[in-house]
C-alpha cells in the first residue's frame, strides 16, 4: 500500500469513528420508546411532505405491498462521506412496522452536512421481504436518474433503485432528480424491535 493510499485510509477511519461516536451518543440519550416515537413523527412528517409535492404519491405507497422512511444526515469532509440515520419499514398487508437503521461510507468531494428524507416503496413481495428481512445494501445500481419523462402517474418522480422498488428522495427543495444512495446499507434496528 503506498502512503498516500495508507493516509487516505487512516483518515476515512478516524471520520467514519468520530461520526458513529457522535451518531451513537445521540442515540444513547433518549429510550427505546422516544426513538421509536421520534421515527414514527418523521415518517409521518416526510409523507406528509411528499404528498404535498407529489399528491399521486400517495396512492402508490397504499397500493404498495409496503413501504419505507428514512431520515439521513450525511457528512462530508474533505474527500470522506459517511452517512447515518434510521427509518421504518410498513407492510400494507400486515400493518407491521420494522425499526431499521442506515449507515453509508465513502469518498467524496466536499465539506458540510447532507440532509434528505427517502421513502421506497415496494411493488413486489420479494422485493420488500428482502429488504426487511435480510437488509439491502444499495450499490452502484441504484446510481440512476429520476427519468420524469418516461413515467407517469404516481411514480412520476420517483427512482427506480432495484426492480420492485421505487424511491422517492427529498431534500430541502422538493424532489431529488438523481438516487445518492449508493454505497448505503439498512438493516434492522434490534433494540428497536425488541419489546
Amino acid at each position: 500500500m503506498n502512503p498516500g493510499s495508507y493516509r487516505m485510509h487512516i483518515l476515512a477511519a478516524v471520520a467514519f469513528g468520530t461520526f458513529l461516536s457522535c451518531f451513537a451518543g445521540l442515540a444513547a440519550a433518549a429510550t427505546p420508546e422516544e426513538k421509536r416515537a421520534d421515527i414514527q413523527r418523521m415518517r409521518s412528517d416526510t409523507l406528509t411532505k411528499l404528498y404535498e409535492i407529489h399528491p399521486l404519491a400517495k396512492s402508490a405507497i397504499q397500493q404498495s405491498v409496503g413501504y419505507a422512511v428514512f431520515s439521513n444526515v450525511g457528512v462530508n469532509v474533505l474527500f470522506i462521506s459517511v452517512a447515518g440515520g434510521s427509518g421504518i419499514a410498513h407492510d400494507n398487508h400486515t400493518g407491521k412496522d420494522t425499526y431499521m437503521n442506515m449507515i453509508s461510507g465513502g469518498l467524496g468531494l466536499g465539506l458540510g452536512v447532507k440532509d434528505f428524507r427517502g421513502v421506497f416503496v415496494f411493488t413486489t413481495e420479494k422485493a420488500f421481504r428482502q429488504f426487511v428481512e435480510s437488509g439491502w445494501d444499495a450499490d452502484v445500481q441504484a446510481d440512476a436518474a429520476a427519468k420524469a419523462g418516461t413515467k407517469g402517474g404516481a411514480f412520476a418522480g420517483a427512482i427506480t433503485v432495484a426492480p420492485g422498488v421505487e424511491l422517492y428522495q427529498l431534500t430541502e427543495t422538493g424532489l431529488a432528480l438523481q438516487a445518492t444512495i449508493q454505497g448505503t446499507k439498512y438493516f434492522k434496528d434490534k433494540e428497536l424491535n425488541t419489546k
